[in-house]
């Protein structure tokens, strides 16, 4: 689904009850233990974190006008969604996130290549978020996107 909002608060306000507690937890989650340098934004149409033009001024290869995108959030038509790049571009990151996700929730992990899908907003992993969200930095991030889209 996709809201129209040019703010994230502006994004929430427009869900349902239950998905506003938990995309504010989330966000709140995200924002706390989010390294310095990324910044918030709606970006895709949802809330994400890039890294900005003032940090990598190449933007996005695909489209170079746009920072550097690295995680948003959203709320789907069946699934509050968590988009993550370091998990889809990092081998060792997504294997300690599978590792981990047993350990912080009793239902079994629905993921695709960088979109992790909580279909009830009770078994959100709001501690091991914080951490995969603490592993990598604006610096990392780029270097490993260079590493991937530019050889």
């Amino acid at each position: 689904m996709q809201y129209d909002a040019n703010t994230i608060e502006e994004y929430i306000e427009q869900l349902p009850e239950e998905r506003k507690i938990a995309l504010t937890k989330l966000r709140a989650v995200i924002t706390k233990n989010l390294p310095k340098g990324f910044v918030e934004q709606i970006n895709y149409k949802m809330p994400g974190y890039v890294v900005p033009h003032s940090m990598y001024p190449g933007g996005y290869h695909c489209t170079p006008e746009l920072p550097l995108p690295f995680m948003n959030f959203a709320s789907q038509k069946n699934y509050v969604a968590l988009y993550h790049a370091g998990i889809y571009a990092s081998p060792e990151l997504l294997a300690w996130f599978t590792a981990e996700y047993p350990k912080h929730c009793k239902r079994k992990l629905d993921m695709g290549k960088s979109c992790i899908r909580f279909k009830k907003m009770d078994d959100i992993p709001y501690d091991l978020i914080g951490e995969l969200v603490q592993k990598m930095t604006p610096e990392q991030w780029i270097a490993l996107y260079e590493s991937k889209v530019k050889r």
